[in-house]
């Protein structure tokens, strides 16, 4: 039997969840004196996040990492569902899809380490960045040409939001990312 490419899920996608490190960020860290540890997002990940939540579309974030700054800016984004400290990512996926009642079919979820692996074989579309761990490469349906912190998240938002006509639709809106 034929392996039905990525592009057939994007359709039937509805809910978008991610990891954080690596995913929306380059996985590195700088550590202050005072050792908080300051991450960069890219801010075209943010509008694509943005835009999809506007468009309707559930988001949710399952992360191992517990900095605050990180939920602020998803939060300001508009995202209301943020599980951070998660060492058992499958939990939080299975409480999220009961408290929404969607089915696994249609997420889209990107991952990029170990820890995302017991998630990605169990959704829809489960994808990553380009600069993935071989492990979760051979578990995803679509591999980002881009890499981690580096336009991942809205390669694959826009993808979606493209297949449903949802992208750009000529309306020009105030937009802080």
């Amino acid at each position: 039997m034929e392996e039905k490419s990525y592009k057939e899920y994007l359709r039937h996608i509805t809910t978008f969840i991610f990891d954080i490190d690596g995913v929306f960020t380059d996985g590195s860290v700088v550590v202050t004196a005072d050792g908080d540890m300051l991450r960069s997002m890219n801010m075209k990940d943010g509008y694509a996040l943005k835009t999809a939540i506007s468009k309707g579309f559930n988001v949710c974030i399952i992360s191992g990492g517990t900095n605050q700054g990180v939920k602020l800016r998803l939060e300001g984004l508009g995202v209301t569902h943020v599980y951070l400290g998660s060492h058992n990512k499958i939990e939080q996926l299975h409480d999220y899809l009961n408290k929404i009642n969607i089915k696994p079919e249609n997420v889209l979820y990107m991952g990029d380490d170990i820890p995302d692996y017991p998630v990605m074989k169990v959704i829809g579309l489960p994808c990553c960045p380009q600069d993935a761990v071989p492990e979760i490469k051979s578990v995803s349906k679509y591999i980002s040409h881009k890499k981690g912190g580096k336009g991942a998240v809205r390669d694959v938002i826009e993808q979606v939001l493209k297949v449903q006509d949802k992208w750009y639709d000529n309306v020009h809106t105030k937009y802080d990312s």
